[in-house]
């Protein structure tokens, strides 16, 4: 093969003469060119922490203060050294070494640089206080008071200029830990319109006994832990909602992605995947060299960059006890799976990234690949689908040596993941309920052993080339996934584009040696576990009831012209339909984030409030009237509204509560209050996929570019995991999934359900019908 060929730097053959020595230029080429481009991006890492180490400070602000000392300095006739060197000299001959010139320029370096190190350390804490301030959250919507528009001033003001990825990462606020008080006041609130009077009364005993006696003693720890650490949720978050669960990762945990809803750039799969993978190591070039501008909220107020790190390089590793989540800091090749076959491809030849016909002439050789799977390989993959402790077993027993641990090493140290999968997947218009079901299924769980879904993030490329990621969640929370796939999906047909024929554009490389086919030994015990894991996760997969409609009547236009909240009017709608598909209320989780915080992830705010529910039963009250239903939903839409901005600002209940548990557990106390707190199912998980870089899609000139967003799997047995994306003014796209096996629930009539509140809501405000058709 022609990479065997190129992988030989040199040969030698001994003589009667001596030691004949053949040195292959090519292969010794391309050694100087890797360590190169090695080194190059060690002395770009190393800038980049300088840099980030230094702000809101920078190289040239350090130069200005210094030349600006100095020639102040001697302008003024003043010792530059403020007398350091005159205190030194009765100590040490330091004229002997040192000219009187000398001295003063030393000196005034020294002293200017210690100024600057002042002036950059002061700036940075008064922009951790001022960002410690969250009141301009509470401003109404669409109006800022006077002292948030001087407080607005002031942090852009103390910010800095052209800010990198993690520039304000020292200067973000720790997450403040609660008081129990506070806590518990608003468990009871959220609890009390989901039981009885009789359950109430018994759990506001557990509530006020835990608040007094046990409450303050675990709070004395989390304090400290607090004090200690950066966050004092996120560690304990990953390990024990994360890596410690010992049930599938696929469905339970791992989110996907989609492509365009009514668009596909190419029909060609290999020209697909070669722009698709171009882009993202393009978008690990800007994350390696911290080019990627980090979230703002109003342009002004940055968001934590910290769950970028591990984006590419990464895989969670399987444990007997727990899981770990392996990252190196290079990977110069991305791993790819083509009907039950598994390749290395390298991304970098000559120096340099591949471009993407380069890439796509990869992938074709790997589509026109006709060998036959390995005994075991085909199905390999169904290990990362399954239960994590058999798994975890064979990955000692089998994998630890030998060929085996070489292309497990290929696979897990990869960039990412790239499924080539053999079906058709896209939006039939003619068939659109079927044609996105099925196709959210495949990228949430596929055949069950053609994704690897230990790794950060798979690339799935259909044979039509349609495409979708599937994400594994330990590590970040989907809107960091999300905004590595809008690059992706904005530089993909604007961008980098297509050729007339469907192809990428540019030329095949003559020399481009092949991809590396893995090499596996998997013996016939190793084949067994497979076989196991694999009924599990197909017995989990088959179980999923997956329903994806895009909701076109209204979208956040005509919602913002009944002066709420879209995310507010949703939620509402959601409790309306989840009321009728059930006939009563649950306990209901929407995510939001804390990466106000330093190193913050998710909070959740519990969306099922008292005033949610009077609002569903007037809606459900055939006597109301549209104005006392219009002054409910206004009631419970600003209710919901003030819990979000409670958990962005760290003054949510449950990640308090869980680390309350986790404390309790550490010191060997019982409480029956945190033990039933926490073991409350969600039956109803929603959550939002924010369109984080609008400015790269223009739906307006261009609405065939819309993406559709993702979703995941059901949280609770007997209830619904449900994700929505708001693009435009006029679009929002519903995932729904549910369980067949649960008699309770259809995620196809709960859909209709939505969509029956969404418009039910909207009438109350009776807006001109003009309005609508637009």
């Amino acid at each position: 093969m022609a990479e065997a060929h190129q992988a030989v730097a040199f040969q030698f053959t001994v003589t009667p003469d001596g030691i004949d020595l053949h040195l292959c230029h090519e292969a010794l080429r391309q050694v100087y060119l890797s360590g190169l481009h090695s080194w190059k991006k060690r002395f770009i890492r190393f800038k980049n922490g300088v840099m980030t180490g230094v702000y809101p400070g920078s190289p040239s602000g350090l130069l200005v203060v210094l030349v600006g000392y100095v020639s102040t300095t001697k302008y003024a006739k003043i010792d530059p050294s403020l007398g350091i060197f005159t205190k030194l000299s009765t100590h040490l001959p330091i004229s002997k070494y040192v000219t009187e010139e000398g001295q003063r320029i030393v000196g005034g370096v020294l002293v200017g640089t210690g100024l600057w190190i002042t002036v950059t350390f002061v700036m940075r804490n008064i922009l951790k206080c001022l960002l410690s301030w969250h009141g301009w959250m509470f401003s109404r919507h669409g109006s800022l008071s006077l002292k948030t528009k001087i407080w607005l001033v002031l942090v852009k003001l103390f910010s800095g200029q052209k800010p990198m990825l993690y520039s304000f990462q020292s200067s973000l606020p720790r997450l403040p830990v609660p008081p129990v008080k506070d806590t518990v006041r608003r468990y009871l609130e959220s609890a009390r319109p989901l039981m009885d009077d009789e359950q109430y009364k018994r759990m506001e005993g557990l509530a006020k006994d835990f608040e007094k006696n046990l409450g303050p003693k675990l709070q004395w720890y989390l304090k400290l832990k607090s004090w200690w650490t950066s966050n004092y949720v996120s560690d304990w978050w990953e390990e024990y909602i994360y890596l410690r669960g010992r049930g599938p990762i696929m469905v339970n945990s791992n989110y996907y992605a989609m492509d365009f809803l009514f668009v596909i750039p190419t029909s060609i799969q290999a020209a697909r995947a070669g722009n698709s993978i171009h882009a993202l190591m393009m978008y690990r070039r800007k994350l390696d060299r911290a080019q990627i501008k980090p979230l703002m909220v109003l342009n002004t107020i940055p968001m934590c960059s910290s769950q970028y790190e591990r984006m590419f390089n990464t895989s969670r590793t399987p444990g007997v006890e727990a899981d770990v989540l392996q990252h190196v800091n290079e990977s110069k090749h991305i791993a790819v799976f083509h009907k039950g076959r598994f390749y290395k491809v390298w991304m970098f030849y000559d120096g340099r990234l591949l471009l993407p016909r380069e890439i796509e002439q990869q992938i074709e050789r790997i589509l026109m690949d006709k060998s036959e799977p390995q005994p075991g390989e085909e199905m390999l993959a169904a290990l990362t689908a399954g239960d994590r402790v058999p798994w975890a077993k064979a990955r000692t027993q089998f994998f630890s040596r030998g060929k085996n641990k070489q292309s497990l090493d290929a696979v897990e140290k990869a960039a990412f993941f790239v499924t080539l999968d053999d079906s058709e997947q896209r939006f039939d218009p003619d068939n659109p309920v079927q044609s996105l079901d099925s196709y959210g299924k495949s990228l949430l769980h596929g055949k069950c052993y053609d994704r690897w879904f230990d790794k950060s993030f798979n690339l799935i490329v259909f044979k039509n080339g349609t495409m979708g990621l599937n994400g594994e969640h330990s590590w970040a929370d989907a809107p960091v996934i999300g905004h590595l796939w809008e690059h992706v999906l904005s530089s993909d047909p604007v961008r980098l584009g297509y050729s007339e024929d469907g192809h990428c554009k540019g030329n095949p490389h003559p020399n481009l040696p092949g991809p590396q086919r893995l090499q596996w030994d998997i013996p016939e015990e190793c084949q067994t576990v497979i076989d196991s894991s694999l009924k599990v996760a197909q017995a989990l997969a088959d179980d999923v009831d997956m329903h994806i409609f895009p909701f076109n009547d209204f979208g956040k236009g005509l919602i913002k012209k009944c002066k709420t909240s879209p995310d507010g009017f949703i939620q509402l709608a959601l409790q309306l339909a989840h009321f009728r598909d059930k006939g009563k209320f649950c306990l209901t989780y929407e995510a939001s984030m804390t990466r106000l915080f330093r190193e913050g992830r998710t909070e959740t705010v519990r969306s099922c409030t008292t005033q949610t529910c009077d609002f569903v039963r007037a809606m459900m009250n055939g006597k109301a009237t549209r104005e006392e239903k219009l002054k409910l939903l206004r009631t419970a839409a600003e209710k919901h509204q003030d819990m979000y901005r409670l958990a962005m600002t760290g003054n949510g209940i449950d990640r308090h509560l869980f680390c309350l548990y986790l404390v309790s557990k550490y010191l060997g106390e019982d409480s029956a209050f945190l033990k039933e707190v926490l073991s409350e199912p969600w039956r109803l998980s929603t959550s939002q996929t924010p369109l984080q870089q609008a400015e790269l899609f223009d739906l307006k000139r261009h609405p065939e570019y819309v993406t559709s967003g993702g979703g995941f799997g059901p949280v609770a047995d007997d209830g619904y995991g449900v994700s929505y994306i708001i693009l435009g003014e006029d679009f929002i796209n519903f995932h729904i999934s549910s369980k067949h096996s649960s008699p309770e629930t259809d995620s196809h009539r709960f859909g209709n359900h939505i969509k029956q509140a969404m418009l039910e809501i909207l009438e109350l405000f009776q807006l001109d019908n003009k309005a609508k058709d637009k």
